[in-house]
């Protein structure tokens, strides 16, 4: 049991750094894109229109269907694997091969509109929707949503005031705000790391949390082997 708790702290935070830095490279080196949460390209896409951006702003509506096909995916593969941090595996691939193709491409400069940009932050949705999809098929593996973070940051409000009604005595809602300064940590951790290498070095970056996951996946998957499903 220890292990398994020690395993959620870990995957937890690899994954919210990950949404984080995948989220925030996307939106630097991609026209201002979301791969994690897609919603927030409604928004965008609002806004370039109205201000007649150079951008073709239509394509960041492509990121909806794109994400909701891999999340379908990702239910379609969970099925067939008993481990359930397959996913997290796949995810992983994705992102390293997306980012093989940016550098291929020579996608590496983050101010230039071109169709390589656009390809490759697809491939980033596509991630995060297998992301998503592992989020709300297996919700005991993490300590919350780990893409996004609005429902944890109102559950780590409400442990706070909890806590503090509590007279500061009641481990069970500081144990919540502990899992919830994991899980904001390190989507602020991973969204400041995407934006620096984003900015660096473009969409060439995501093979950093494509490494990430696939070291996440080899770590736990003993352990994850030995719990029944």
């Amino acid at each position: 049991m220890e292990e398994k708790q020690n395993n959620i702290w870990f995957v937890t935070l690899v994954l919210t750094i990950i949404a984080g830095f995948c989220d925030a490279i996307t939106f630097v080196a991609a026209d201002k894109i979301f791969s994690a949460h897609v919603t927030g390209n409604f928004i965008v896409f609002a806004y370039q229109m109205i201000k007649g951006s150079d951008g073709d702003a239509r394509i960041k509506l492509l990121t909806f269907p794109i994400f909701m096909l891999s999340v379908m995916a990702g239910g379609w593969i969970s099925a067939r694997f008993s481990n359930r941090h397959f996913l997290l595996l796949c995810e992983g691939i994705i992102l390293l091969l997306g980012g093989a193709i940016a550098y291929s491409l020579g996608y590496i400069d983050n101010g230039e509109i071109t169709w390589p940009m656009y390809l490759v932050t697809m491939i980033v949705v596509f991630a995060m929707g297998l992301q998503n999809a592992f989020g709300k098929l297996f919700v005991k593996e993490t300590y919350g949503p780990t893409t996004m973070m609005t429902g944890n940051v109102t559950q780590f409000a409400l442990d706070i005031r909890s806590f503090c009604n509590s007279g500061f005595k009641n481990t069970d809602f500081l144990s919540g705000i502990n899992r919830g300064l994991i899980t904001l940590g390190g989507f602020l951790i991973g969204c400041i790391l995407g934006a620096w290498i984003g900015q660096l070095f473009g969409l060439v970056g995501i093979m950093l949390p494509g490494v990430a996951m696939i070291i996440c996946y080899y770590t736990t998957k003993s352990s994850i082997n030995n719990v029944k499903l």
